[in-house]
């Protein structure tokens, strides 16, 4: 890496510079392997160290890079938060590389986490943007318009771990769909929120929309022999038992199966790829289930998961907890089931299942 103009600086990961309206100059956030560090400039020439965060907080499983720093608007608020994003690799808690994230303020000179979101990271180790193991070095948008305002926010779908290793002949990794990043509160805990953009609504064409729909064990959602299921948006909102485990499986007539959804019991939202196809390129690609634990029971979920082709991205409960990942299938999934592992009735209160279709 070259040496940073006026700062000495050449030990560095992938700088991040953004303008700092309210005092008129520029903050480039540096990641340096452990810490990260901001300095200001009037002209992108002349840099002037600010302060340095987080030798002594969050995870350091592996080495700080990809930052991204940003002010943004707590919902249905007009309080200002600013956000690092802060990538690492490995050290992510499923495994390989991830991007966890802080929440504090920022006086122009050095960024304070948030009382409680300290708290938090403190109890958590780490707070992650997504859950699963494919969603990568991920950074916003610059320059939205102000009447548009939203936060845009798009990541590397896949994992140092296995990202030169997949078995892929004329591409190799893919980006996440692009999400709106929102800052929620709930009993004065900062949390950000992942939701697709609205954008993605155009391209929707809905194949089931049902409601009310009980059903003891295993309920059928969609079965065909075409690609429906390779490039599919499915909505379900249903009752969320306390002592209940919902599994959402998508399977071939080859026995390939890739298996998701909520564990109540032991507080975990999950995605089993052990046996979704083709694995042996990497004995790291499937060696564990992926997990994000909760604490917080809700009693009326709701998931949106989105498929193409061989990633899937899941958005629990409006996007407050997600999980990214890819699979590599012997050839494309076919049926799509909801499981309950006890004998009790579940309620779907509504299930829409849309294909996409980019042609029109």
């Amino acid at each position: 890496n070259p040496v940073i103009p006026n700062t000495g600086i050449k030990d560095f990961r992938d700088p991040k510079v953004v303008w700092d309206e309210k005092r008129d100059r520029w903050i480039m956030v540096l990641a340096t392997y452990e810490k990260t560090l901001f300095y200001a400039s009037t002209n992108l020439k002349e840099w002037e160290f600010l302060s340095g965060f987080g030798e002594d907080i969050g995870a350091h499983g592996g080495v700080w890079e990809c930052p991204d720093f940003f002010p943004i608007n707590v919902q249905n608020s007009e309080e200002v938060k600013w956000v690092l994003l802060q990538s690492l690799n490995p050290g992510h808690i499923n495994g390989g590389s991830g991007t966890q994230y802080f929440i504090g303020d920022f006086d122009g000179t050095t960024f304070n986490l948030d009382e409680k979101f300290a708290q938090d990271v403190k109890e958590d180790e780490a707070i992650w943007l997504d859950y699963g193991r494919d969603n990568y070095a991920g950074v916003t948008w610059s320059n939205i318009p102000e009447k548009d305002g939203r936060t845009l926010f798009i990541g590397w779908m896949s994992n140092w771990n296995y990202a030169m290793e997949v078995p892929t002949n004329r591409w190799r990794s893919s980006m996440t769909l692009v999400r709106e990043l929102q800052l929620t509160q709930t009993d004065g805990s900062y949390r950000l929120a992942s939701i697709p953009i609205k954008e993605l609504d155009t391209y929707k064409r809905t194949i089931i929309d049902t409601a009310n729909v009980r059903f003891k064990g295993t309920y059928l959602i969609y079965e065909g022999s075409n690609d429906v299921l390779s490039k599919s948006v499915i909505e379900v909102k249903l009752e969320n038992q306390p002592s209940e485990r919902y599994n959402f499986r998508l399977s071939n007539e080859n026995g390939d199966t890739l298996d998701f959804g909520i564990d109540n019991v032991n507080a975990a939202f999950y995605i089993d790829r052990t046996n979704s196809g083709l694995k042996d390129f990497s004995e790291k690609f499937s060696n564990t289930v992926s997990k994000a634990l909760f604490k917080s029971h809700e009693d009326i979920a709701t998931i949106t998961f989105i498929l193409d082709k061989t990633s899937l991205e899941i958005f629990y409960n409006g996007g407050k907890t997600v999980m990214t990942e890819i699979f590599f299938p012997s050839s494309s999934f076919q049926t799509l089931t909801l499981s309950a592992r006890n004998d009790s009735e579940v309620l779907l209160h509504t299930l829409k299942m849309s294909s996409l279709d980019f042609n029109n």
